[in-house]
């Protein structure tokens, strides 16, 4: 499921990157909606624009951007409301975790300095390369804490399978508006990036690890309002 939420986020991320000019409107239900299914019952007749981009939203709702960061997302279809929705409340933490972890991914990948830290080719960052791929979405996760619920939406669906569903089914899905202190979020990021750093072996890589995420907490925030 960890694996599902940072898909999802990643392609989120993506949209959230180039969208800060963008206008997010929310989705009057009454008329037929997106891709393969109908909505037949949902908690508003409006789908809510934070689902597409929270950060987006917000600013337009002129909620407090200093002090929080907001992150949104929506999981994929349960067999009812009440399972959805906890299963987005528990998965929180996780989901947040594995944004930040896919934007540390980008970051070492796109550098100079980490695309040479993190050399397939080189044997001294193998515990380096272990550590970013398999453990760092979880060492980030344990490291967040005082994320608070904002709003939450839920949809009845029916997938159908004469709008390309692979079956017909009924599905609930549900999605969650959260913020997060600042300050907490950039501790986590700051933590997470000392321990990648530690995992480096020589002084070299360690080096070129440290130049890589030397702002990783100030990016992630501005690639999050679209500024990078």
């Amino acid at each position: 499921m960890l694996k599902v939420l940072m898909a999802i986020l990643m392609l989120s991320f993506l949209g959230t990157s180039c969208s800060s000019k963008k206008k997010v409107k929310d989705v009057d239900n009454s008329a037929t909606i997106v891709k393969d299914y109908e909505v037949r019952d949902a908690s508003s007749t409006n789908r809510p624009g934070w689902i597409e981009d929270a950060m987006v939203w917000v600013e337009q709702e002129n909620m407090d951007t200093a002090k929080y960061r907001y992150f949104s997302f929506e999981t994929e279809p349960k067999v009812n409301r009440e399972i959805a929705c906890n299963l987005a409340k528990a998965n929180v933490n996780a989901a947040i975790a594995g944004e930040i972890t896919t934007f540390i991914q980008k970051t070492l990948a796109a550098s100079e300095e980490g695309s040479a830290s993190i050399d397939a080719n080189n044997p001294k960052t193998q515990a380096l390369r272990d550590f970013v791929s398999n453990t760092l979405a979880e060492k980030i996760q344990s490291l967040i804490h005082g994320v608070a619920p904002v709003k939450e939406y839920w949809e009845k669906r029916n997938y159908l399978k004469k709008f390309g569903a692979k079956k017909d089914y009924v599905g609930f899905t549900c999605a969650k508006l959260v913020r997060m202190e600042n300050s907490r979020l950039q501790s986590a990021i700051d933590k997470a990036s000392e321990d990648i750093i530690s995992k480096a072996d020589d002084p070299e890589t360690k080096e070129n690890v440290k130049k890589a995420l030397e702002k990783i907490d100030e990016d992630f925030v501005k690639a999050r309002k679209g500024e990078v």
